[in-house]
């Protein structure tokens, strides 16, 4: 992840064609981009470059020197020719072979595992390890300035009587400065930014959107949820630190480390497009009221058929269409209002003999993952859930959508809330959504006039160039068989992750050998056998 966001900053500060998909914790945040231009070593053929300068600039970008096989961050000396593995590259590494006189003779790409020449460079930019790199003077600057506020907050704790909390304090930060000096970073480097950037207590923090240019663009999909995310991330963030701090784990300037407030969004964010089927109140008033309208799907899909039945009896009435969607081949999504009462139904369900899971906040995002391809696969055909069957979930097999209680008042039934549900079975040419209700509330006629307005316009759109609507079936993601977790300490499954990691060893040092041999047929096999290996320990 580290690698990626590094070349994802280096990127946006060396190119212009650049598309960055990032989350909401792109709020948080970063190295100042000036300083990290600052620190950047240029490399051209021809210029003048001084060895024993350039070792000293590779190693104040955090580079370490290695006299074995390249690893991230680290570069190599021989005679005139170093060898660098970015710590934003993959699996590439530059060579920089220098002449007598001190010039750049060439600059090529390696493979840092086998050294095999892969293409040549006329100009490189060599970028900093971490992306809060900064100077040894400034690193000088601030530890003297973190050791100030160190002795005034320890002072402030002992005279309250927490010596527990004053030793603690002492001890991490103490250690972390050690670690700056020696090695020009430490671990949670993020939390002394205000030392290292000399920006005043309570300045905006430096975020990922500091590195985009004047004129770039920034698009919020789902922006009905991320909108009001941005702003709960900073207060949550505040609350956590509050803690941390209480209690001796960091300094009070660790509140400086912190993501953007919702103003301080406002304030830096470029020209934007906020993307959403049910934008909120801010997107509708930053607007104007000039929204655009993207109803149209070039595949000619139509929003569902909604229709509302009484809850009374409802169980009995959803096993019929739970069987007739079955026999079509397609599958069924339930959501409910509590994880209880997901929980009976799919109980319920699984004693009728129908194929069924749940899904809720209790169950690990990876799991929800596996979840979801189950039953894109056909390992299942019913998935019961609360919000989670909201935003963002792509089931073009789903050709039913079942919301049980929606007449209910509540945030997971107002219209967006409804509007979202029913669109997951928008990506099936049978799709159907049910609401089971006993009244028909504003939200729920609010969410069957704005689907029911959606369908007639692509249905007319259809009409008009001869559209067939016909189902999206998307790429189901890796569903490669993975063991039962709560085996991952049994006997057996040591056993054999010990045996595929003695493997991976062998394999790895008999790269090497074949490597110093130049048998580069011999090493492309082995290479091929290495990744598979490799594929492996990770669905372990």
């Amino acid at each position: 992840l580290e690698r990626l966001r590094l070349s994802t900053t280096k990127s946006l500060i060396e190119r212009r064609d650049v598309i960055v998909v990032a989350s909401v914790s792109s709020i948080y945040g970063l190295g100042d981009p000036q300083s990290y231009r600052d620190l950047q070593v240029e490399l051209a053929l021809g210029i003048e470059l001084d060895q024993r300068d350039f070792l000293r600039r590779l190693a104040s970008l955090q580079y370490d020197r290695t006299e074995r096989t390249l690893k991230r961050g680290t570069f190599r000396v021989s005679g005139d020719v170093v060898d660098i593995f970015p710590a934003d590259s993959e699996y590439k590494a530059i060579r920089v072979e220098l002449t007598d006189e001190g010039r750049v003779q060439s600059l090529t790409w390696i493979d840092a595992v086998t050294g095999k020449k892969l293409g040549d460079e006329t100009r490189y930019l060599v970028s900093p390890k971490t992306l809060f790199a900064s100077p040894k003077t400034e690193i000088n600057e601030a530890t003297k300035a973190i050791l100030k506020d160190l002795e005034a907050r320890v002072t402030e704790l002992n005279a309250s009587g927490r010596i527990v909390e004053a030793n603690r304090l002492y001890e991490k930060i103490t250690n972390d400065v050690e670690m700056m000096r020696e090695l020009g970073y430490c671990s949670g480097m993020e939390n002394y930014s205000s030392y290292l950037n000399s920006k005043p207590s309570g300045a905006r923090p430096t975020t990922l959107m500091d590195y985009l240019p004047k004129d770039g663009l920034l698009f919020v999909d789902e922006s009905h949820v991320m909108v009001p995310q941005i702003e709960a991330m900073f207060r949550s963030d505040q609350s956590r630190k509050d803690t941390l701090i209480e209690y001796g784990f960091r300094l009070p300037s660790a509140m400086n480390n912190r993501p953007l407030s919702f103003s301080e969004f406002e304030a830096i964010k470029p020209q934007t497009i906020f993307v959403s089927a049910t934008p909120g109140a801010y997107e509708i008033g930053r607007s104007k009221g000039r929204l655009i309208d993207q109803l149209i799907r070039p595949t000619g899909l139509l929003d569902p058929l909604v229709e509302v039945r009484p809850r009374e009896g409802y169980r009995h009435d959803l096993l019929s269409e739970i069987a007739r969607c079955v026999r079509e081949g397609d599958r069924v999504l339930v959501t409910t209002l509590t994880k209880v009462s997901a929980e009976e139904l799919c109980e319920f369900l699984e004693d009728q003999g129908v194929r069924a899971k749940y899904m809720h906040s209790d169950i690990k995002a990876e799991d929800r993952v596996e979840i979801i391809n189950g039953l894109r696969a056909g390992e299942f055909d019913v998935l019961v859930g609360i919000s989670l069957l909201r935003e963002g979930l792509d089931i073009p097999e789903a050709s039913l959508v079942a919301i049980v209680d929606a007449d209910q008042a509540g945030f997971l039934r107002s219209s967006q809330a409804l509007i979202q549900m029913i669109g997951r079975a928008a990506r099936n040419s049978r799709g159907k959504a049910i609401m089971y209700a006993d009244t028909i509330t504003s939200a729920m006629r609010q969410a069957i006039s704005e689907t029911d307005d959606r369908r007639q316009h692509q249905i007319a759109f259809n009409e008009e160039f001869g559209i067939t609507p016909s189902t999206s079936r998307g790429m189901l993601g890796s569903t490669e068989a993975r063991p039962d977790r709560s085996q991952a300490h049994s006997a057996e499954f040591c056993a054999n992750l010990k045996d595929l990691c003695d493997r991976i060893t062998s394999k790895e040092r008999q790269l090497l050998e074949l490597s110093d041999a130049g048998d580069e047929e011999e090493i492309e096999f082995v290479r091929l056998e290495l990744d598979k290996l490799y594929r492996q320990f990770i669905y372990m």
